[in-house]
């Protein structure tokens, strides 16, 4: 049996006795994306396949440094930090070329703690939208940065004066990635055989940055190909001696990072609602008002697509992100891009949404800000024809400038404690305060370089 034919716990059974395994690799995400694992000895996973297993519950309760939250009300020193109860996903298995014969497992949090899941956030909006009549088809594209660095020499260079894998601006440089083929090759073969199928991987503008889009699949499948993507993408640099980085913007030199995230919407019998050749460009009744929700959302469900401090030194003009919510038509310059051509091609991409995001996190905040929209018939403004950066819009449409602010209008949402639930908003709202209070403890470069001497 295949990694990829596994489909039941008999089915996770059978290939981990066929493959003589003694222990299988397990991980859920976290709130931030990130994934903690472990190792299960096979007598082990054989019960959790029934049962679930415990998981310190503390993976929930610290920031992406392992800080400890003091805000948020579902773990802490007051509950002790238990075990949180995860249920193993047996038809997420999958190879991992450079562990053969070894086999992971991706899991997601139950019980008390699946109420701030991202993955188990995303699954409940799904099932929100299939009871409206639709699903959703999805695919991620990111960019991110390669440095000829490792772990040990950043943090003794202080994160200065790196080196990026090459120089400068030379975007879909065929010379680059035929020089660093070794690494392309490594990168398309190994997600190949993990089932993340890449449909394109090319040299961005700026030095040593790629750019990978993940072929488009159903809701669920589409963010966990996203997340493990960016998981084992840093995996295989690190393996070569070199490091990757989703960090929406580590230079103010440079563009930023984006994790913009193609959809569509289906009916349950598998066909195409966003296109409707009697209207104007091609947009049909239902994907104008899924962009009418969306447009309308963006600014308080910001903190879901830009959750870091970093995130907001991306959002600014000129840097190929948006600065307002606005839509256009195959325009770059849009926080929302329609992009048409027919049934099966005609989809949204949402570019304001960073690297940096957890895919389950933003996808879910897309996808219930365009239902909610079908739902309350929302129509958007008037669509954007030119430089989006150059043009002036409705305060209403501004996004928030910093994770705090943002933090603030998702917290006080109406429509995020519908869809998501009073628990993971007040989860998610706490952990974001937390990462700006974390923020402001400590002084900048820029900071010490404009007030030391002059102030």
């Amino acid at each position: 049996m295949q990694a990829r034919q596994v489909r039941s716990a008999a089915d996770a059974r059978q290939i981990v006795e066929e493959r003589g395994l003694d222990h299988v690799k397990v991980g859920a995400f976290d709130i931030d994306g990130i994934l903690r694992g472990k190792y299960l000895a096979t007598k082990k996973f054989d019960a959790a396949l029934d049962g679930g297993f415990g998981f310190c519950d503390v993976v929930l309760g610290w920031d992406s440094k392992d800080q400890l939250y003091d805000n948020v009300r579902y773990t802490g020193w007051h509950t002790g930090y238990p075990d949180a109860s995860v249920r193993l996903l047996p038809d997420t298995c999958r190879a991992l070329p450079w562990e053969e014969p070894v086999l992971f497992f991706l899991g997601e949090f139950a019980g008390e703690a699946e109420k701030i899941c991202p993955r188990g956030l995303l699954r409940r909006v799904l099932e929100r939208g299939r009871r409206m009549g639709y699903e959703l088809f999805a695919g991620f594209e990111y960019e991110f940065f390669v440095f000829d660095e490792t772990p040990e020499s950043v943090r003794a260079k202080g994160y200065r004066d790196l080196k990026p894998i090459a120089p400068d601006f030379f975007g879909y440089s065929v010379i680059r990635n035929s020089v660093w083929s070794d690494l392309y090759r490594e990168l398309l073969d190994s997600f190949q055989e993990m089932d993340i199928p890449i449909e394109g991987l090319h040299e961005e503008t700026g030095p040593g940055v790629l750019e990978a889009a993940i072929v488009a699949d159903d809701g669920l499948p589409a963010a966990d190909k996203a997340a493990l993507f960016k998981t084992f993408a840093k995996v295989i640099a690190q393996r070569r001696g070199l490091m990757a980085t989703f960090m929406a913007k580590w230079s103010k030199d440079w563009p930023g990072s984006g994790g913009h995230v193609h959809m569509s919407l289906r009916d349950l019998q598998g066909q195409p609602v966003f296109h409707d050749a009697s209207k104007p460009d091609g947009i049909s009744d239902v994907m104008r008002w899924f962009l009418g929700g969306q447009q309308r959302l963006m600014p308080e469900l910001l903190a879901m697509a830009s959750p870091t401090v970093n995130s907001y030194t991306r959002l600014i003009p000129g840097f190929w992100a948006p600065t307002d919510a606005t839509w256009a038509v195959d325009n770059r310059t849009a926080a929302l891009r329609v992009i048409g051509g027919g049934p099966k091609s005609q989809r949204v991409e949402y570019r304001v949404a960073a690297a940096d995001a957890n895919p389950y996190v933003i996808l879910s905040a897309a996808v219930a800000s365009g239902l909610w929209g079908i739902e309350h018939r929302i129509e958007p403004g008037p669509k954007v024809t030119g430089n989006a950066y150059d043009q002036k819009f409705p305060a209403r449409l501004a996004l928030p400038r910093t994770l705090w602010d943002a933090a603030q209008r998702f917290k006080s949402s109406k429509m995020a404690r519908d869809w998501f639930g009073d628990a993971f908003v007040d989860h998610f709202a706490a952990t974001r305060e937390w990462e700006e209070r974390e923020f402001r403890r400590h002084i900048t470069d820029w900071e010490l370089a404009r007030y030391f001497e002059i102030i």
